[in-house]
């Protein structure tokens, strides 16, 4: 009797066992979600054994933790065990390693007598752990504990904790797969909602929208009525394909329209709606099967065809406009010339004298035009021939004044040219073109009486030339797009007749280095056209051939043979970069991998990253941050996003500049090399030794930081504030200063990227707004640094 009622406890307590693990087999089955379903094995783990801890690690394909490990039952501090470090990481492997459970009555003694790092992922006493596996592969492992002076696990538990991780491990695989499957699924639909071109997939058997991204919203609502929903917009459209046939979805279902499943590539289609509204796309279809060939979906893609159209507008227009500047001269030659070849015996001296001279003339237009053109493609392919020497600012402004007299221009020039001026970079012929252009414009659209106002002056390492007048002005809507290779004057607006002249002026000072820009209040208010020229750093004093004999060869070859790495996930634009790189006598170093930048960055000289904005499944301000922490280089974003506050927030974070695609190799390699001179060329007045103001020190030679002794690790574009307030120690810098000077922006540009990296500084410099040690802010107008020293004397005022 005795041992029959052993047996039957003994099957009682088997039975409850295996009721409990089989209700806890249930608990972890009940959600998909990866971190719940660890969570929920540990806690039951912990209960089906009556542990008090639980820690358990998920392992990757390699055998290593691939996620933080989660508890059970450990308070806030006893939490900072799983910690990785070097020892932690050093201690889960030799339990991952293990091939079966382990039980043992003192972990902390095992740990001594292994010769094991002294730490501990759960509190030491009683240890129980038993792998988590799968199709033979470890996926994880389960580590229980009771702490010091409880009993010690028995082997009953031994048993229900490895019959629980086997039931667990086909749970964690499910769970992680499912995962994956969400993230592949996340990043697709990234992928698909960013994408430029428009995506809409469509059900097959109801004719129902099951998915349309930002782009096709955008391309559909030149379209659709307000408030009007995508069901309601769909049912009112009318295809009109290439061949002439139109479909009307008012009178076909749309499941009937798809039930053709045909796959169309690249048809131009034009979408219409009732009231004559319509917009032309370039559509593609894919028919989507299921495994029995039924049509389950329809895939279509659209592309907005209307910037193409406009282009072709543009073009023709533009081919017309040559066509027509280059009749009016040839007429007028060959006129002149039939006149005194039927008439040479009779006409006197003085009129063949005349007629001569309109050929002269003519021949001179058509030869300025052809210049204008080939100019024009020198932009475009990026050859245009610019070669800059030192040269006195007075002597291109006077240059081109005597050129804009001698032409017939108008008298009345008023000229403000601030004194000691620095030399600027610059190719004389080229800037005074650029002038002559700025000039002839002003006159062509302003009263003869009123004056032409040219001004030039300095702005820390830029001289900035001005050409203003009174005249017609410019529209606001017109002022984005001035100057634009087929921009020309259509509405009255002041912006040139040829379409060439502001196009040919922009890529001109692009590619010095400097940047163009035109200010108008409006139609009739008259406008001014501004551009910059980088200085040499040296005053404008001694003999022109003094200029020349002062080559900047060594900085120029530091600049040219620069490794520039490129990163883009289009292999289009990688490739257009990398020739275009080279040609400018780069070194590029391309990637469409991100992570392949890190070793890239580590392993070669990098000067400069150039950086897609937007790339599938990374953030590239995220990245820029990453790769700012390995080396201090600028960063110029290229981007087709050229909305403001996408600008502002990659200015902000710390990129050197901001390249709208799509862009011409005059631009890209004009912003890289002033981007990399900016970084090379030395500050006007920068100390050669120490500044030194209080507990900060600045290296200027070695380019290093320090407060109270320790480094401090400032990126390339907080070096290059800080160093621009240093040196000028004592004086007040305006925004408009600083945004020319360390991010060579207009004084036009948002101020809100001065007030965060100062912001940024003074937090790495231990600094204060509210007691400033350091940097002081003058309200509303900008910043100054307190007086210094170095070597012994005082910076600054």
């Amino acid at each position: 009797m005795k041992q029959t009622g052993e047996r039957n406890h003994r099957m009682e307590t088997l039975r409850q066992r295996m009721s409990l693990l089989y209700e806890a087999i249930q608990r972890i089955n009940e959600s998909l979600d990866f971190e719940s379903v660890l969570q929920e094995v540990v806690d039951n783990a912990r209960d089906l054994t009556g542990a008090c801890y639980g820690v358990i690690v998920s392992l990757d394909s390699a055998g290593q933790p691939e996620d933080p490990p989660i508890n059970s039952g450990m308070s806030v501090e006893e939490q900072k065990g799983l910690v990785p470090t070097p020892d932690t990481l050093q201690l889960y492997g030799y339990l991952n390693r293990l091939p079966g459970p382990l039980r043992i009555p003192d972990f902390a003694a095992l740990i001594r007598g292994l010769g094991l790092p002294e730490v501990q992922p759960v509190p030491a006493g009683p240890f129980l752990s038993a792998p988590i596996r799968y199709q033979g592969e470890g996926i994880g492992n389960i580590f229980l504990a009771r702490g010091f002076e409880r009993p010690e696990f028995t082997q009953e538990d031994e048993e229900t904790l490895v019959m629980f991780a086997a039931q667990a491990a086909l749970v964690i695989s499910n769970a992680r797969r499912y995962r994956e499957e969400q993230r592949a699924r996340a990043g697709l639909q990234t992928l698909i909602e960013t994408s430029p071109v428009g995506v809409a997939v469509l059900d097959a058997r109801t004719g129902e929208l099951g998915s349309f991204n930002r782009e096709g919203r955008r391309i559909v609502d030149a379209v659709r009525n307000p408030g009007q929903t995508d069901k309601e917009l769909l049912n009112t459209l009318t295809f009109r394909r290439e061949d002439g046939r139109e479909v009307s979805l008012e009178q076909f279902p749309l499941a009937q329209v798809l039930s053709g499943s045909e796959t169309l590539r690249a048809e131009e289609m034009v979408l219409s709606v009732p009231d004559g509204r319509s917009v032309a796309v370039l559509v593609n279809s894919t028919p989507i099967f299921t495994e029995c060939d039924e049509l389950e979906s329809m895939v279509v893609t659209l592309q907005d065809m209307t910037p193409l159209k406009e282009l072709e507008r543009m073009r023709a227009e533009f081919l017309g406009m040559v066509s027509h500047e280059l009749r009016a001269p040839l007429t007028s030659i060959k006129g002149s010339a039939d006149t005194l070849l039927e008439s040479f015996t009779s006409l006197n001296p003085v009129e063949m004298v005349q007629f001569i001279r309109i050929i002269k003339t003519q021949a001179e237009r058509l030869r300025d035009l052809i210049s204008e053109l080939l100019d024009v493609a020198g932009i475009e392919t990026g050859t245009l021939s610019v070669a800059p020497v030192p040269v006195q600012v007075s002597t291109l402004v006077d240059e081109a004044r005597n050129t804009f007299l001698s032409g017939g221009g108008r008298d009345y020039i008023a000229m403000d040219v601030e004194p000691s001026l620095p030399r600027v970079m610059a190719d004389r012929r080229r800037i005074v073109q650029v002038l002559g252009n700025l000039l002839a414009n002003a006159s062509r659209y302003s009263p003869e009486s009123s004056p032409i106002e040219v001004g030039v002056a300095r702005d820390e390492r830029f001289v900035v030339l001005s050409v203003a007048d009174r005249g017609r002005g410019i529209s606001p809507d017109r002022l984005p797009t001035l100057f634009r290779k087929f921009s020309r004057d259509s509405d009255g607006d002041q912006g040139g007749s040829s379409g060439l002249g502001l196009a040919i002026c922009k890529g001109i000072v692009e590619a010095h280095g400097g940047r163009i820009w035109a200010e108008s209040e409006g139609t009739g208010k008259g406008s001014k056209f501004t551009f910059t020229l980088p200085t040499t750093g040296a005053p404008s004093s001694g003999s022109e051939s003094e200029l020349h004999a002062m080559p900047d060869g060594a900085r120029r070859a530091e600049v040219e043979k620069a490794h520039i790495l490129a990163v883009d996930d289009d292999p289009m634009t990688l490739r257009y970069v990398r020739d275009t790189l080279t040609k400018a006598g780069y070194t590029p170093v391309v990637t469409a991998d991100p992570d392949d930048a890190f070793r890239i960055v580590e392993e070669k000289p990098i000067r400069l990253v150039l950086l897609d904005l937007m790339m599938p499944g990374v953030d590239g301000i995220e990245l820029m941050r990453d790769i700012l922490e390995v080396v201090e280089v600028p960063v110029i974003f290229l981007s087709a996003y050229g909305r403001d506050e996408v600008i502002a927030r990659a200015l902000e974070s710390g990129a050197a500049d901001y390249v709208v695609k799509p862009f011409s190799p005059t631009e890209l390699t004009a912003r890289v090399g002033a981007a990399l001179r900016r970084r090379l060329a030395p500050v006007q007045g920068t100390p050669s030794e120490r500044f030194v103001l209080g507990e900060l020190a600045i290296n200027y030679a070695e380019r290093h930081v320090t407060v109270r002794g320790e480094p401090v690790h400032l990126t390339a574009t907080e070096y290059n504030l800080l160093l621009e307030l240093s040196v000028n120690a004592g004086r007040v810098l305006t925004h408009e200063q600083l945004l020319r000077n360390v991010w060579g922006l207009p004084a036009s540009s948002r101020s809100s990227a001065v007030r965060t990296f100062v912001r940024r500084l003074r937090s790495k410099l231990g600094d204060s707004s509210t007691d400033p040690k350091f940097i002081l802010a003058v309200p509303r107008v900008g910043y100054r640094m307190l007086k210094g020293e170095y070597l012994g004397y005082a910076v600054g005022d």
